[in-house]
């Protein structure tokens, strides 16, 4: 019976001539295989059953080839297994058992922030035919937003390329491409650990800057074997003998080991490749060929869950292979192995020596640790050593907007401290803006990026407070305590405090040298060394107290140099100081949200602009309001909201002046009264515009 076509059809959503089905009734079919209801032969139902049989055809075909007389019916056959398998591998992935060790050579691009290590990266995947080469190619390994939108390398991407050499082999040769600033030097020591040697790009117009020296010293203290590279030898502003002579006598190099190319033009770049396979040396093979592979990098993805890179130490790995995690114990199956070229290409197995992905179904970070170890279960075999835990050098609380939205942000910080791990958390509950974390990031630049992409991959609103560092206390024993808020700042009349002092290296140009030794001098730096890198330019060392030169130093050290110098923080120490912890009050009671540990040379300025601006987002109330600060119970600092008044004498028209007088003392009183017994509640708003960086 066929209804007429005006009526509501529920399956398909619309006017449709049809039978009066369900979306249940429909589903049941298609499981049921029936195939005698055929609908009432419109287009969308025809459409439909056309689907339907389709998929009832290629599930008959599924089952009859699953049949096996010895297998059991609760078991799944290895025929099925092995065709799941080879339908994960890549249609055009390379057969990884051509590529032994002694063929395998695994690098990393190391340089100053904006020397040129993604522009060189794009060209080396390009003469090797890992990508087309087209005008669209810049920065092809900076894939997440904020670098792109700044213009800077934030996390070391790997990339897999295959070379034929003129000795008539095929090499396999692993890049990745590393962060230049600072901030992200855990990334770079990372990626040098999965590596036999490194590429040392060096500006020809800007010469060797501050992070230059860290990384040629990181990749020094790892013995890798370096290249240096001498970038943009193109430009007009190019000083290309001025920068030889630089890396001959700092890093007392030969002069015809270096590489003069052009990454933009791509001129010279074909040299580097013969460069890489003739004198990086190739991974060493493990003497008891059993698995361990280290464990670089992470990150989640939210259909394939916890994706892992590895370098493969010993032995070989493939899908199916039961692993065990060294740190936890925990086993897990190999779903998938594969290499990034650039893009995710999975292959049939990972053999020794090599760098790729591994992907077991983790779903917790905890679960994928960077450093770990991997190796075969059951096997008995020493883990590798692993990395360094990264030291935090600046903390800040950070809380979301809306409380509605906490669960949603605990899970995405656990998801972004996998892809980057020198991230450390802490839970936190503030009076004033409810649950949230203590996080402790490696700089500035560091603080900014982690919040960027918690909005731009998570599309969740924060609000991070301004920064501090941890101090230490020194009681009477001779016991030492980490002092890093408010809330555990002890009694200075008993304790002795250290503040954290950092070594700075400043590179700039001659002419600079006066005003940076009085701008250091003014953040309370003392001059360790100095040292003339070439007739003009000069490598100054200080020691600087890192509370002083997290907020604006690098900013202002840019202006006043017009953007040449460039400035790298090394080993961390604690000296002596007089650190006071500065008291925000509202009507003499202490508000610990506003407070904040300083030196004491800073309590004033910093006490006063509190002061102002707690004043400007405080509304008047009845009664008169103070704002002070205060530093060992002494006020340095007072505003004060006045208080709502209504005019009282407004009746009076004329007469003796003490009856007006009589009338304000009154209101003074009641006034008086209500401040007594009156609080003052700072609205969260208030505490977000004050706080807020």
């Amino acid at each position: 019976m066929r209804l007429h076509s005006t009526q509501w059809c529920r399956t398909w959503g619309r006017m449709c001539v049809q039978p009066k089905h369900s979306q249940f009734t429909r589903t049941t079919r298609l499981l049921s295989g029936n195939n005698n209801k055929r609908g009432c032969g419109s287009l969308s139902c025809a459409s439909f059953f056309v689907t339907r049989d389709r998929l009832l055809y290629g599930r008959s075909l599924l089952q009859t080839a699953n049949l096996s007389s010895d297998v059991s019916s609760s078991g799944t056959s290895s025929k099925a297994k092995k065709s799941r398998k080879e339908r994960r591998i890549h249609e055009n992935a390379p057969d990884m058992t051509a590529y032994p060790s002694e063929r395998v050579r695994n690098f990393s691009i190391i340089a100053h922030i904006d020397h040129g290590k993604s522009t060189l990266a794009d060209r080396l995947l390009e003469l090797t035919g890992t990508i087309r080469k087209q005008d669209s190619n810049k920065q092809v390994m900076d894939r997440l937003q904020v670098e792109q939108e700044r213009g800077i390398t934030v996390k070391a991407q790997t990339a897999t390329m295959f070379y034929d050499h003129e000795d008539g082999h095929k090499y396999m040769l692993n890049l990745i491409d590393t962060p230049g600033h600072v901030d992200f030097g855990y990334e770079v020591s990372c990626s040098l650990a999965a590596s036999q040697g490194t590429l040392l790009v060096v500006d020809a117009a800007q010469g060797i800057q501050a992070q230059t020296l860290a990384n040629f010293f990181l990749a020094f203290e790892k013995n890798l074997t370096i290249i240096p590279v001498i970038n943009k030898i193109d430009m007009t502003s190019a000083q290309v003998e001025d920068v030889t002579q630089e890396i001959v006598s700092y890093f007392d190099m030969d002069p015809s080991e270096i590489l003069y190319v052009s990454a933009k033009t791509g001129l010279n770049c074909e040299q580097i490749l013969p460069a890489i396979i003739e004198r990086i040396p190739p991974p060493q093979p493990s003497n008891d060929g059993k698995l361990r592979a280290l464990l670089f990098d992470s990150w989640y993805d939210v259909y394939r869950g916890i994706i892992s890179l590895i370098h493969l130490v010993g032995g070989k790995i493939a899908a199916g292979d039961e692993v065990t995690i060294a740190s936890s114990n925990a086993n897990y199956e190999v779903l998938e192995v594969g290499i990034l070229s650039p893009t995710q290409k999975a292959v049939a197995s990972l053999e020794e020596g090599q760098v790729g992905y591994l992907i077991t179904g983790m779903k917790s970070s905890a679960e994928a640790r960077v450093g770990d170890t991997l190796y075969r279960r059951d096997d008995n075999v020493e883990a590798l050593p692993g990395f360094k835990p990264a030291k935090c050098m600046v903390f800040a609380g950070l809380y979301p907007i809306d409380q509605d939205d906490y669960e949603s942000l605990s899970a995405a910080l656990d998801k972004l401290c996998l892809n980057d791990p020198s991230v450390t958390i802490q839970r936190e509950v503030s009076p004033a803006m409810g649950p949230g974390w203590r996080i402790g990031f490696l700089g500035m630049l560091h603080m900014d990026v982690f919040s960027q992409r918690l909005q731009q991959e998570y599309d969740l609103e924060t609000v991070l407070t301004s920064p501090s560092v941890a101090y230490l206390a020194e009681d009477r024993n001779g016991t030492k305590t980490v002092v890093d808020s408010v809330h555990n700042f002890p009694d200075t009349r008993n304790v002795k405090m250290y503040e954290p002092i950092v070594t700075g290296t400043l590179v700039t140009p001659e002419r600079y040298l006066g005003k940076l030794v009085s701008f250091c001098y003014a953040y309370r730096g003392v001059q360790k060394d100095i040292q003339f890198l070439s007739a003009d330019r000069v490598i100054m060392t200080y020691s600087l107290p890192l509370n002083e030169i997290i907020e604006d130093f690098y900013d202002k050290l840019k202006s006043l140099t017009s953007g040449y110098a460039s400035f790298d923080t090394g080993d961390l120490d604690y000296e002596a100081s007089d650190i006071v912890l500065l008291t925000i009050m509202l009507n003499g009671e202490p508000v610990d949200a506003l407070s904040r540990i300083l030196h004491k040379s800073q309590a004033y300025p910093q006490g006063r602009q509190l002061c102002e601006r707690l004043k400007a987002q405080l509304k008047r109330q009845q009664y008169d309001i103070a704002v002070q600060a205060s530093v060992n119970n002494k006020v340095i600092a007072r505003e004060t909201v006045k208080a709502v008044r209504k005019d009282v004498t407004a009746k009076c028209y004329g007469g003796d002046i003490t009856r007006k007088r009589k009338l304000l003392e009154k209101q003074k009183e009641g006034k008086k009264r209500m401040r007594m017994i009156g609080t003052v509640e700072v609205p969260k708003e208030a505490f977000f515009q004050i706080i807020k960086r």
